[in-house]
């Protein structure tokens, strides 16, 4: 007797869980259809701004800029997917996760920043470079006890060639700190780019 009670107990408790297991993927269904159809129209809509902001970046920049409207893009796109997935994670009832990953990103990009201020630095100065009209492939420059030829400018590094034929890569920090471009009628006109 006391076994058949044990028994029906157990069984009545498996049975409680999976009736309660199968409620709760019954109450999760429209959570994770709203979540999928907020991810596919997210797809589609930032494919679309995606497109559109390329589109409107090339107008705005030469294609030797083409690297600016890349990190542009890249950037934005980065951002409404980071704001897609903190809507999904609420939909689907992780509010309180949201709010934290949320926060610790905020954390984790200012770290992130620390660490690579001088790369973000090059980048920004290769951003500058890169739109200075008097700065292009080609030239003749002194820059950072450096003479040569400009052979790339990229957005964080320019390689000057030297007459010895030395190829010198420095960064665009140092360069658009200060650099001197070398006039064909023997004078020297010094470019300052910091103001």
């Amino acid at each position: 007797m006391f076994r058949q009670t044990l028994l029906t107990a157990d069984s009545a408790s498996v049975s409680d869980v999976i009736s309660e297991f199968v409620d709760d993927v019954i109450n999760a269904v429209p959570r994770l259809l709203s979540a999928l159809i907020v991810l596919v129209l997210a797809y589609i809509t930032i494919r679309l701004i995606r497109s559109g902001l390329r589109i409107v970046l090339e107008n705005a920049y030469t294609p030797q800029e083409g690297l600016i409207v890349d990190l542009l893009v890249t950037v934005v796109s980065l951002f409404l997917w980071f704001g897609v997935i903190l809507v999904v994670l609420k939909l689907l009832g992780m509010g309180d996760i949201a709010a934290s990953l949320g926060t610790a990103t905020g954390f984790i990009a200012l770290g992130v920043a620390f660490a690579l201020k001088e790369m973000i630095a090059d980048t920004v100065a290769g951003v500058y470079l890169l739109q200075d009209h008097d700065f292009n492939e080609g030239d003749l420059v002194t820059t950072a006890s450096v003479t040569g030829t400009i052979t790339r400018i990229d957005l964080r590094k320019t390689r000057i060639r030297t007459d010895d034929g030395d190829l010198v890569v420095i960064a665009n920090r140092d360069v658009e700190k200060r650099w001197t471009q070398e006039v064909s009628e023997g004078r020297t006109e010094t470019t300052p780019e910091s103001e």
